[in-house]
């Protein structure tokens, strides 16, 4: 009998992190809750994400020995490693890091503030600003999200001048952000648009109002009347109930259940409004409330990829020779860090699975063991194959092999003796082992590759 602490230390570990690490597993059975409510919410010098690619202005002398073409093609190749190196280094917070519930958190805010711009400085900005603020105060995250540039870029704000507003901003603000439909009016839109008419960013990417471009007339915006800036208006917006119910329901969707218990969510969004916005003290009532960790909670939600993909990495230590492979099972299974598919972010639950990405789920525990090849190729897009579709077999030749040395003797030392599928499935009641053990030698290594190959771990 499996003890119910367990279950829900396993539960929290996974809904407020990336699942438990392979040193948490030892004793993970006689952890109380509330200390580990603790351990998660502890909080360390906020360390920022960076990259160690050279900027293009550090390499200018260089770049000015080359024709306009060449120096285009070198300014998108740098741009490309510099997002490349910020993606594995978001990836490696969310497996390694000790503050899991900020990670955690921070990839939340990642797709509820989706942005998509090349320029890898925006990106490493505002990535860190979502990081920085991930349980602070959904004010201050909010005002430093929109305004930073790479927000402004993606929703074209640069370009809401007085006489000419913008709507999309606004919209977007409204609409996805913030309230949600059906909480404002076409007009709220337009005259919210007025207001944040010359926001903007400089060629350094610092934050800029241009008064010049700024529509100083009169207006109304959420029933207030006012020669509002874009401030007032982020300001005017938080003062909305709707905003608060919007945020705590989201939150609730993605943390505890796609089925919405309104009772529960009605009463955690007054608290989170009262405590004006405090994001922390919302997580914390979550975790440490009883129907938190009621059955039909635990082992409902289906990972999305980077959820799969980190909690394989904190369960298996392993060495990866060639980490720029791990984007190509992002985009493999439809979910590449700082490339949402729109401004909406990534869609959950179900669309994660279809014939292929399932498929690919449960080959990879194989694929990483050096078990069998990555013969897969990614769905046709535009936006994010860069070219790969011009030679459709570089994926197979280039991928067979993921370089990647799993620790198995850790793995034996820790799951020894015990039931594996106690600690790596959420329902292990749902799992026929007889026929996970049909496919095993009975060896603790081929017991877990075994378990994250079945539909069971998918889910979490």
């Amino acid at each position: 009998m499996i003890p119910l602490s367990f279950m829900h230390n396993k539960h929290l570990l996974w809904r407020a992190g990336f699942g438990a690490g392979i040193s948490q597993f030892e004793d993970l059975h006689k952890k109380d809750i509330k200390d580990l409510i603790n351990d998660l919410f502890k909080e360390e010098t906020f360390l920022y994400i960076n990259y160690n690619t050279p900027d293009i202005a550090e390499n200018g002398d260089y770049m000015n020995d080359k024709s306009p073409a060449e120096k285009k093609k070198e300014i998108q190749k740098i741009n490309r490693e510099q997002n490349e190196e910020l993606n594995l280094n978001f990836l490696d917070k969310m497996v390694n890091s000790k503050e899991q519930m900020r990670e955690k958190m921070a990839f939340f805010w990642h797709g509820h503030f989706a942005s998509r711009v090349q320029n890898p400085k925006f990106n490493r900005q505002i990535l860190n600003v979502i990081r920085k603020n991930a349980l602070g105060n959904f004010k201050d995250l909010l005002f430093e999200i929109s305004q930073a540039p790479a927000m402004l870029n993606f929703l074209n704000n640069q370009q809401n001048k007085k006489g000419h507003p913008n709507e999309n901003f606004a919209r977007e603000v409204m609409e996805l952000f913030t309230m949600g439909r059906g909480n404002y009016t076409e007009k709220d839109i337009r005259e919210g648009a007025r207001a944040f008419t010359g926001w903007g960013y400089d060629k350094d990417g610092n934050f800029i109002e241009r008064p010049k471009q700024h529509d100083e007339g009169i207006k109304t915006f959420l029933g207030k009347t006012g020669n509002f800036t874009g401030t007032d208006a982020l300001n005017i917006i938080l003062e909305q109930k709707a905003t608060s119910k919007f945020i705590t329901t989201k939150i609730y969707k993605f943390f505890v259940n796609e089925n919405v218990d309104e009772t529960i969510v009605n009463k955690l969004s007054e608290s989170f409004y009262q405590s004006s916005y405090d994001i922390k003290k919302l997580m914390k009532d979550i975790f440490s409330s009883s129907w938190f960790y009621d059955q039909k909670n635990i082992g409902n939600r289906i990972k999305s990829p980077i959820e799969l993909m980190a909690g394989m990495m904190r369960t298996l230590p392993m060495n990866i020779q060639n980490p720029e492979n791990l984007i190509v099972y992002q985009k493999l299974l439809g979910q590449t860090l700082l490339n949402p598919p729109n401004v909406a972010g990534w869609p959950n639950g179900r669309s994660w699975i279809d014939s292929s990405t399932l498929m690919l789920r449960l080959q990879i525990p194989q694929i990483w063991s050096g078990l069998r090849p990555l013969d897969y190729r990614p769905k046709e897009d535009d936006d994010i194959d860069m070219g790969l579709k011009n030679n459709p077999n570089i994926l197979a030749k280039s991928f067979k092999n993921p370089n990647i040395t799993i620790d198995w003797a850790r793995v034996e030392k820790t799951f020894n003796g015990k039931n594996v599928e106690d600690y790596l499935i959420q329902n292990p009641k749902s799992l026929d082992m007889s026929s996970v053990k049909n496919f095993s030698d009975n060896t603790v290594k081929m017991n877990v590759i075994n378990l994250m190959s079945t539909p069971e771990y998918q889910l979490m």
